[in-house]
């Protein structure tokens, strides 16, 4: 299968623990989230213009870090037009962002970026309740998928 988003043809980095039993790739990571982003899960400045089709708009930062809690590495960020950061993971020499696909065509440069930390994305109150909203949907989609 030929996936959209950046970096996936090398996104083949294992997780950190077994937390989620069929998470076994980043891949499998955006297959499952593919089916649970929605407007609720998106920054709310983004979010009249969310819409099934651009799924991974608005995202980024509650994606990565939740990237970085299932396959550890680090989470980086491009620097955008008004101040904000795209969050996405690097592991080892494997960097992908699950969420690129919502830039269309525009190309992200994903080298000499700042790292990002989620003591500073969360002190932003709603993204970390988005965050703590895209994890249970994710346990909750794990758990529904064993029975």
């Amino acid at each position: 299968m030929k996936y959209k988003f950046y970096g996936w043809e090398t996104a083949t980095v294992q997780p950190i623990n077994n937390t989620y039993q069929s998470i076994h790739s980043p891949r499998d990571l955006y297959d499952i989230l593919s089916k649970i982003w929605c407007a609720n899960t998106c920054a709310p400045r983004m979010r009249n213009n969310w819409t099934p089709d651009n799924k991974t708009l608005g995202q980024c930062s509650i994606t990565a870090f939740l990237v970085q809690d299932i396959f550890g590495g680090k989470v980086y960020g491009i620097l955008r037009d008004g101040g904000n950061y795209h969050c996405y993971n690097v592991i080892g020499n494997c960097v992908f962002d699950l969420t690129s696909e919502q830039f269309g065509n525009e190309k992200l440069v994903y080298e000499n970026n700042p790292e990002q930390f989620r003591d500073v994305h969360f002190a932003k109150e709603e993204k970390r309740l988005r965050y703590e909203f895209l994890k249970k949907a994710l346990a909750e989609h794990m758990k529904h998928e064993v029975q």
